[in-house]
Protein backbone atom coordinates (compact mmCIF):
# COMPACT_ATOMS: atom_id res chain seq x y z
CA UNK A 1 0.00 0.00 0.00
CA UNK A 2 1.37 3.56 -0.82
CA UNK A 3 0.29 6.10 1.25
CA UNK A 4 0.13 9.84 0.49
CA UNK A 5 -0.90 13.12 1.39
CA UNK A 6 -2.00 15.79 -1.01
CA UNK A 7 -2.99 19.02 -0.97
CA UNK A 8 -5.79 20.65 -3.60
CA UNK A 9 -6.61 24.00 -5.31
CA UNK A 10 -9.36 25.52 -3.16
CA UNK A 11 -6.56 24.71 -0.50
CA UNK A 12 -7.90 21.52 1.39
CA UNK A 13 -5.34 19.06 2.74
CA UNK A 14 -5.75 15.61 3.01
CA UNK A 15 -4.51 12.14 3.34
CA UNK A 16 -5.04 8.55 0.99
CA UNK A 17 -4.35 5.47 -0.86
CA UNK A 18 -2.25 6.02 -4.26
CA UNK A 19 -4.15 3.50 -6.57
CA UNK A 20 -2.00 2.29 -9.70
CA UNK A 21 -3.62 4.56 -11.80
CA UNK A 22 -2.24 7.78 -10.49
CA UNK A 23 -5.85 8.76 -8.60
CA UNK A 24 -5.46 9.09 -4.84
CA UNK A 25 -8.56 7.06 -2.68
CA UNK A 26 -9.36 9.51 -0.10
CA UNK A 27 -9.01 8.09 3.86
CA UNK A 28 -9.69 11.42 5.74
CA UNK A 29 -12.73 11.73 7.35
CA UNK A 30 -14.82 13.98 10.22
CA UNK A 31 -12.38 12.87 12.94
CA UNK A 32 -8.98 12.24 11.66
CA UNK A 33 -7.24 14.62 8.78
CA UNK A 34 -3.59 13.89 8.24
CA UNK A 35 -1.92 10.42 8.26
CA UNK A 36 0.08 11.15 11.03
CA UNK A 37 -3.42 10.87 13.21
CA UNK A 38 -4.35 7.98 11.00
CA UNK A 39 -0.78 5.79 12.05
CA UNK A 40 -2.00 6.52 15.57
CA UNK A 41 -5.32 5.97 16.31
CA UNK A 42 -6.18 3.05 13.05
CA UNK A 43 -2.68 1.72 12.26
CA UNK A 44 -1.74 0.03 9.31
CA UNK A 45 -4.76 -2.60 9.08
CA UNK A 46 -7.54 0.36 10.10
CA UNK A 47 -5.89 2.05 7.09
CA UNK A 48 -5.96 -1.11 4.93
CA UNK A 49 -9.73 -1.57 5.78
CA UNK A 50 -10.50 2.44 5.03
CA UNK A 51 -8.47 2.27 1.68
CA UNK A 52 -10.83 -1.48 0.96
CA UNK A 53 -13.81 0.31 1.29
CA UNK A 54 -13.11 3.70 0.03
CA UNK A 55 -14.56 5.14 -3.35
CA UNK A 56 -14.18 8.77 -3.60
CA UNK A 57 -10.65 9.11 -5.66
CA UNK A 58 -9.32 12.77 -6.31
CA UNK A 59 -7.94 12.36 -9.77
CA UNK A 60 -4.05 12.37 -11.11
CA UNK A 61 -3.38 16.04 -11.79
CA UNK A 62 -5.94 17.54 -9.67
CA UNK A 63 -3.93 17.68 -6.87
CA UNK A 64 -0.44 18.80 -5.38
CA UNK A 65 2.15 16.34 -3.18
CA UNK A 66 2.91 17.00 0.23
CA UNK A 67 5.30 15.44 2.25
CA UNK A 68 3.83 12.10 3.35
CA UNK A 69 3.56 12.73 6.81
CA UNK A 70 3.01 16.81 7.14
CA UNK A 71 3.06 17.31 10.99
CA UNK A 72 5.47 14.59 12.28
CA UNK A 73 6.31 15.08 16.00
CA UNK A 74 9.95 14.95 15.07
CA UNK A 75 12.71 13.97 11.93
CA UNK A 76 15.57 12.54 12.91
CA UNK A 77 18.32 11.80 10.67
CA UNK A 78 21.76 9.99 10.47
CA UNK A 79 25.17 11.04 9.17
CA UNK A 80 27.87 9.12 7.76
CA UNK A 81 25.83 5.94 7.29
CA UNK A 82 27.40 4.60 4.83
CA UNK A 83 31.36 3.77 4.63
CA UNK A 84 32.07 5.26 1.41
CA UNK A 85 30.58 8.76 2.40
CA UNK A 86 32.70 8.33 5.62
CA UNK A 87 35.34 7.95 3.42
CA UNK A 88 34.79 10.60 1.18
CA UNK A 89 33.94 13.67 3.99
CA UNK A 90 37.60 12.54 5.56
CA UNK A 91 35.67 11.27 8.84
CA UNK A 92 36.47 8.50 11.08
CA UNK A 93 33.57 5.44 10.88
CA UNK A 94 31.10 6.46 14.06
CA UNK A 95 31.10 3.95 16.87
CA UNK A 96 27.52 5.39 17.37
CA UNK A 97 24.71 7.30 15.08
CA UNK A 98 25.16 11.03 14.49
CA UNK A 99 21.75 12.53 14.90
CA UNK A 100 20.72 16.13 13.71
CA UNK A 101 17.12 16.92 13.78
CA UNK A 102 15.27 18.70 11.09
CA UNK A 103 12.06 20.61 11.17
CA UNK A 104 9.01 19.72 8.41
CA UNK A 105 9.42 23.63 7.02
CA UNK A 106 12.96 22.76 5.42
CA UNK A 107 11.44 19.92 3.17
CA UNK A 108 8.62 19.89 -0.01
CA UNK A 109 7.18 16.91 -1.41
CA UNK A 110 7.23 15.83 -4.81
CA UNK A 111 7.53 18.15 -7.75
CA UNK A 112 7.46 21.29 -5.63
CA UNK A 113 10.61 23.35 -6.23
CA UNK A 114 13.31 23.03 -3.56
CA UNK A 115 14.82 26.76 -2.32
CA UNK A 116 18.78 27.97 -3.63
CA UNK A 117 19.40 29.25 -0.80
CA UNK A 118 20.52 33.12 -1.27
CA UNK A 119 23.07 32.91 1.85
CA UNK A 120 25.15 30.29 0.21
CA UNK A 121 26.46 29.04 -3.24
CA UNK A 122 27.28 25.21 -0.91
CA UNK A 123 23.89 23.46 -1.64
CA UNK A 124 24.38 20.14 -1.96
CA UNK A 125 22.34 16.94 -2.56
CA UNK A 126 21.87 14.04 -0.47
CA UNK A 127 19.42 10.66 -1.45
CA UNK A 128 18.46 9.03 1.74
CA UNK A 129 16.18 6.28 2.28
CA UNK A 130 13.35 7.70 5.29
CA UNK A 131 11.47 5.44 7.79
CA UNK A 132 8.50 5.74 8.97
CA UNK A 133 7.57 4.79 12.71
CA UNK A 134 3.97 3.25 12.81
CA UNK A 135 3.58 2.15 16.63
CA UNK A 136 6.86 3.59 18.26
CA UNK A 137 7.71 3.62 21.58
CA UNK A 138 10.25 3.89 24.16
CA UNK A 139 13.77 1.69 24.69
CA UNK A 140 13.22 -0.67 21.97
CA UNK A 141 15.45 -3.36 20.94
CA UNK A 142 16.66 -4.41 17.92
CA UNK A 143 14.63 -7.56 17.27
CA UNK A 144 11.28 -5.19 18.07
CA UNK A 145 12.14 -1.95 15.85
CA UNK A 146 11.37 -3.42 12.76
CA UNK A 147 7.72 -4.22 14.14
CA UNK A 148 7.33 -0.23 14.88
CA UNK A 149 7.84 0.75 11.22
CA UNK A 150 5.11 1.76 9.20
CA UNK A 151 6.76 1.92 6.00
CA UNK A 152 9.76 3.70 3.50
CA UNK A 153 9.98 6.91 1.78
CA UNK A 154 12.59 8.64 -0.75
CA UNK A 155 14.43 11.81 0.91
CA UNK A 156 16.35 14.38 -0.33
CA UNK A 157 18.24 15.56 2.80
CA UNK A 158 19.81 18.24 1.00
CA UNK A 159 22.55 20.50 2.57
CA UNK A 160 23.83 23.53 2.57
CA UNK A 161 27.88 22.72 3.33
CA UNK A 162 29.07 25.93 4.87
CA UNK A 163 26.48 26.02 7.19
CA UNK A 164 26.27 22.64 8.34
CA UNK A 165 30.16 23.36 9.55
CA UNK A 166 29.74 26.49 10.77
CA UNK A 167 30.15 24.68 14.16
CA UNK A 168 30.23 20.91 15.62
CA UNK A 169 26.45 20.90 15.61
CA UNK A 170 24.72 20.28 11.68
CA UNK A 171 21.18 22.32 12.35
CA UNK A 172 22.05 25.10 10.37
CA UNK A 173 22.99 23.38 7.25
CA UNK A 174 20.28 20.77 7.11
CA UNK A 175 17.32 23.22 8.40
CA UNK A 176 17.00 26.16 5.47
CA UNK A 177 13.61 26.57 4.54
CA UNK A 178 12.18 24.33 1.64
CA UNK A 179 16.04 22.89 1.16
CA UNK A 180 14.46 19.17 1.38
CA UNK A 181 12.32 16.96 -0.04
CA UNK A 182 10.20 14.18 1.36
CA UNK A 183 7.85 11.73 -0.95
CA UNK A 184 5.95 10.89 -3.09
CA UNK A 185 4.74 8.73 -0.72
CA UNK A 186 4.84 6.30 2.30
CA UNK A 187 5.43 2.74 0.82
CA UNK A 188 3.97 0.13 3.67
CA UNK A 189 6.73 -1.77 5.21
CA UNK A 190 4.52 -5.40 3.90
CA UNK A 191 5.83 -4.33 0.80
CA UNK A 192 9.51 -4.23 1.88
CA UNK A 193 10.13 -7.05 3.17
CA UNK A 194 13.53 -6.95 3.33
CA UNK A 195 15.04 -2.84 3.44
CA UNK A 196 18.86 -4.29 3.46
CA UNK A 197 18.32 -5.35 -0.20
CA UNK A 198 17.10 -1.73 -1.24
CA UNK A 199 19.61 0.73 -3.73
CA UNK A 200 19.57 4.26 -3.25
CA UNK A 201 20.39 6.46 -6.61
CA UNK A 202 20.63 9.74 -6.42
CA UNK A 203 20.14 11.80 -9.95
CA UNK A 204 21.14 14.90 -10.81
CA UNK A 205 19.52 16.22 -14.52
CA UNK A 206 19.07 12.96 -15.20
CA UNK A 207 23.07 11.71 -14.10
CA UNK A 208 23.48 9.28 -12.02
CA UNK A 209 25.76 10.46 -8.90
CA UNK A 210 24.98 8.39 -5.87
CA UNK A 211 24.22 4.69 -6.18
CA UNK A 212 24.65 2.05 -2.93
CA UNK A 213 22.51 -0.22 -1.35
CA UNK A 214 21.01 0.15 2.26
CA UNK A 215 23.03 -3.36 2.90
CA UNK A 216 26.13 -1.26 3.50
CA UNK A 217 24.80 1.43 6.05
CA UNK A 218 27.38 1.57 9.10
CA UNK A 219 24.22 1.32 11.37
CA UNK A 220 21.42 -0.72 10.00
CA UNK A 221 17.51 0.30 10.27
CA UNK A 222 16.75 -1.95 13.30
CA UNK A 223 20.04 -0.20 15.19
CA UNK A 224 19.04 3.52 14.35
CA UNK A 225 15.10 2.99 15.45
CA UNK A 226 16.30 1.18 18.70
CA UNK A 227 18.69 3.81 19.22
CA UNK A 228 17.02 6.80 18.47
CA UNK A 229 14.15 5.19 20.67
CA UNK A 230 16.57 5.50 23.76
CA UNK A 231 16.63 8.94 23.86
CA UNK A 232 13.56 10.02 22.88
CA UNK A 233 9.81 8.27 22.60
CA UNK A 234 9.05 7.50 19.12
CA UNK A 235 5.51 8.26 17.91
CA UNK A 236 3.52 7.51 14.76
CA UNK A 237 4.34 9.11 12.07
CA UNK A 238 7.93 10.22 13.01
CA UNK A 239 10.64 10.09 10.41
CA UNK A 240 14.57 8.90 10.57
CA UNK A 241 16.32 9.96 7.65
CA UNK A 242 19.03 6.80 7.47
CA UNK A 243 21.91 9.05 5.83
CA UNK A 244 23.34 9.50 2.03
CA UNK A 245 25.75 7.23 0.10
CA UNK A 246 29.10 8.42 -1.81
CA UNK A 247 28.88 10.73 -4.53
CA UNK A 248 27.79 14.08 -2.46
CA UNK A 249 28.53 17.38 -4.94
CA UNK A 250 31.23 18.43 -1.49
CA UNK A 251 33.04 15.64 -2.16
CA UNK A 252 33.64 15.73 -6.24
CA UNK A 253 36.57 17.12 -7.84
CA UNK A 254 35.67 19.78 -8.93
CA UNK A 255 32.77 20.24 -6.47
CA UNK A 256 29.44 20.22 -7.55
CA UNK A 257 26.28 22.28 -6.19
CA UNK A 258 22.80 22.71 -6.82
CA UNK A 259 21.88 25.55 -8.64
CA UNK A 260 18.66 26.87 -10.16
CA UNK A 261 17.39 25.19 -12.92
CA UNK A 262 18.56 21.86 -11.87
CA UNK A 263 16.66 18.94 -11.03
CA UNK A 264 17.30 16.05 -8.41
CA UNK A 265 15.84 12.68 -8.27
CA UNK A 266 16.12 10.42 -5.19
CA UNK A 267 14.91 6.91 -6.67
CA UNK A 268 14.41 3.45 -4.54
CA UNK A 269 13.29 0.96 -6.42
CA UNK A 270 10.40 -0.97 -4.79
CA UNK A 271 9.65 2.52 -2.79
CA UNK A 272 9.45 5.21 -4.73
CA UNK A 273 10.63 7.73 -7.10
CA UNK A 274 11.72 11.87 -5.61
CA UNK A 275 11.87 14.35 -8.33
CA UNK A 276 12.39 18.40 -7.13
CA UNK A 277 13.12 20.90 -9.40
CA UNK A 278 15.67 23.77 -7.98
CA UNK A 279 14.70 27.16 -7.87
CA UNK A 280 16.71 30.27 -6.45
CA UNK A 281 15.43 31.03 -3.10
CA UNK A 282 12.35 34.14 -2.96
CA UNK A 283 12.91 37.19 -0.72
CA UNK A 284 12.74 35.94 3.01
CA UNK A 285 11.36 38.80 4.08
CA UNK A 286 8.03 38.16 2.07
Amino acid sequence: MRLASFGTADGRRSFGEVRPDGTIAELADGEVSTLREALGRWGLDGLRRRAAGASANVPAGAFTWLQPVTDPDKILCVGLNYRRHAQEAGMPIPEHPSMFVRFPGSQVGHGTPTFAPRASEKYDYEAELAVVIGSGGRGLSEADAMGAIAGYACFAENSVRDFQRHATQATPGKNFESSGAFGPWLTTADEVPDPAVLEVIGRVNGEVMQRDSVANMIFTIAQLVAYASRFARLLPGDVIVTGTPAGVGSARKPQRWLTPGDVFEVEIPGVGRLRNPVVAEPDATR
